[in-house]
């Protein structure tokens, strides 16, 4: 069973912020979005960010998968957009463009704090 984690502060396309929980509740349950691109963290460790259509999700590759979400965009063109916005905030707040390690410990804080 794919485990899918969502960053606290997922990015989201602009014209979805209202469609933002329905778009993750279909993801966790694997149902088909054609138009949802998701961005997350590389599965391999010498890359920072991927991003890939949703429909990906249901091959066999993700099966056992654990892919932490940082952002959903609709469709190609907003998914290349909200990887240029992501590396562009990350390296904005730490002058530094370590995206895989800030995320993750931005999530590790947010998660001590209990929320």
């Amino acid at each position: 069973m794919m485990q899918i984690k969502f960053y606290y502060n997922l990015y989201v396309s602009e014209c979805w912020q209202e469609k933002k929980e329905k778009i993750i509740k279909r993801l966790k349950a694997n149902r088909l979005q054609p138009q949802v691109y998701v961005v997350a963290l590389s599965q391999g460790e010498q890359n920072q960010l991927e991003f890939f259509p949703s429909a990906l999700l249901k091959q066999h590759v993700f099966e056992h998968a654990r892919l932490f979400v940082v952002g959903v965009a609709d469709g190609y063109d907003e998914a290349l957009f909200l990887v240029e916005k992501i590396v562009q905030d990350v390296y904005e707040k730490t002058d530094k463009v370590k995206i895989r390690q800030f995320f993750l410990m931005d999530q590790a804080e947010y998660e001590k704090k209990g929320r």
